[in-house]
């Protein structure tokens, strides 16, 4: 295990430590009882800055960057939910954070959740979460399938070489700007894990759960959060009208006060 810490006038900026190949990059801030803040997917520890400098008031802060996001590589292979949770669990033993409060937004949720599914957590706040498998409708299949069979013509037809590229263009033209902007083995990545449905292991989580949901989130709207009010044993919802699936930044003032109310409980 190695730490590096980057001081300026004396506050910590970045760390990093080595979680087997992976330098995991995290920054720390605040004092008390440990809390893990894992963020969404094309983001990165700084998105959830104004979440750390509310939780920070009672508890320190370790906010991570997820690999191949921030200053932390990518994976050397195509992960799952069930790695990036793994390592999760690995920095925590690493730091000794023993208990400790997790709070995950959108792709961090899923993190969440299935850490809090088999560690002992003190809190788990999941914020506009992932972790339901989208409901598709025979459009979304008629799309994927008709995609496949464009591809597999379009090498027939123009050669490896010239198809890759108007494959790319249909891509952009199609595809979300979380799949557009990440490398080839991210966006192997991101296919994968929007894939993993964690309703089974729900309830399984027996820490206090709080879910914050922008009532307007089309990512992953209130319906997901619906079922995770019902799976997860010890879980309350609270949700912000005119709020999308940032809601800590549509309505700050709001969401610190949840933040603080609960954890405080």
């Amino acid at each position: 295990m190695c730490n590096f810490a980057a001081v300026i006038n004396g506050y910590c900026i970045m760390q990093v430590i080595n979680i087997g190949d992976i330098p995991l990059h995290y920054s720390v801030e605040g004092s008390g009882a440990p809390a893990i803040l894992m963020h969404g997917w094309g983001c990165n520890h700084s998105t959830l800055a104004s979440v750390a400098a509310v939780v920070s008031r009672t508890h320190t802060v370790y906010n991570v960057d997820f690999p191949g996001f921030g200053d932390t590589p990518e994976p050397d292979e195509v992960w799952g939910v069930e790695h990036y949770t793994r390592l999760i669990e690995r920095f925590a033993q690493s730091l000794g954070l023993k208990k400790p409060v997790l709070l995950g937004h959108s792709f961090g949720g899923r993190v969440g959740i299935l850490f809090a599914s088999r560690n002992d957590v003190d809190k788990l706040i999941l914020v506009d979460a992932a972790g339901v498998k989208p409901k598709r409708k025979m459009s979304y299949y008629y799309k994927v399938y008709s995609y496949k069979l464009m591809k597999r013509l379009t090498r027939m037809v123009y050669g490896r070489e010239k198809a890759e590229a108007i494959i790319a263009a249909r891509r952009a033209r199609s595809g979300s700007d979380d799949y557009n902007n990440a490398s080839p083995r991210m966006k192997a990545i991101l296919s994968k894990v929007v894939n993993e449905d964690l309703r089974g292991v729900m309830p399984g989580i027996k820490a206090p759960t709080l879910l914050v949901w922008g009532e307007n989130d089309t990512a992953t709207p209130m319906r997901d959060a619906r079922i995770m009010e019902r799976l997860i044993p010890e879980a309350g919802l609270v949700s912000f009208p005119g709020c999308g699936h940032y809601s800590f930044l549509d309505n700050p003032r709001q969401f610190a006060a949840v933040i603080q109310s609960f954890l405080k409980s």
